[in-house]
């Protein structure tokens, strides 16, 4: 297994500009085609948190371009899926919403930071996300939640210090003398993160 070394702010730039465009381009599309499957506008914002981690996440992972409008949509039905999976629901989709991997793959950081990022508090997990995915500025984030700038700031950071601490309390990662996590990833049976 390789080792792994992560920067302590892993969240912000785990891969180019590109989820912000997608963002820019996709996100009221998604929302309304997950409105249609939940009928409810809060548990949609959560939804798209989480298809937007996700996507952030596995966007290295797409080969075809041109596929990346269906590669979203199928990425947004898994998180529908499992939002209503982990509530004990169950939810039917037709022929083309059948929820499907985009891919079998081995269990990687990315699965962890997407565990991790889920679990934060929403109060932390929020501002993060208008952050690090959308890319807002810290004021704007500040103004757009209705709180003090220095709030804002404090709750990024303070979520950026959960996902170090969630790589540490998962995998057993350590940080080195420059600030960067250090270790192996788990085999997903034995990582506490993705297997609760």
């Amino acid at each position: 297994m390789n080792t792994l070394y992560i920067h302590s702010d892993i969240f912000c730039k785990f891969t180019k500009m590109t989820t912000q465009e997608i963002w820019t381009t996709y996100h009221k599309d998604l929302k309304r085609f997950i409105i249609s499957k939940t009928k409810d506008k809060v548990i949609a914002d959560d939804i798209l948190q989480d298809a937007f981690i996700r996507i952030h996440n596995k966007l290295d992972t797409l080969k075809d371009a041109s596929k990346l409008k269906s590669w979203i949509f199928t990425i947004t039905r898994n998180a529908i899926y499992d939002h209503f999976k982990s509530q004990g629901k169950n939810i039917t989709f037709d022929n083309s919403d059948i929820p499907v991997e985009i891919e079998d793959h081995i269990h990687t950081e990315k699965d962890c930071l997407r565990g991790i990022v889920t679990n934060l508090p929403k109060k932390y997990r929020t501002p993060l996300f208008l952050a690090d995915i959308k890319g807002l500025k810290q004021q704007e984030i500040a103004s757009q939640l209705n709180l003090p700038l220095s709030t804002v700031k404090s709750q990024i950071q303070r979520a950026r210090k959960m996902i170090v601490q969630g790589f540490m309390d998962c995998c057993g990662f350590k940080l080195n003398e420059n600030g960067k996590l250090v270790g192996e990833i788990q085999p997903k049976e034995d990582c506490k993160i993705c297997n609760s």
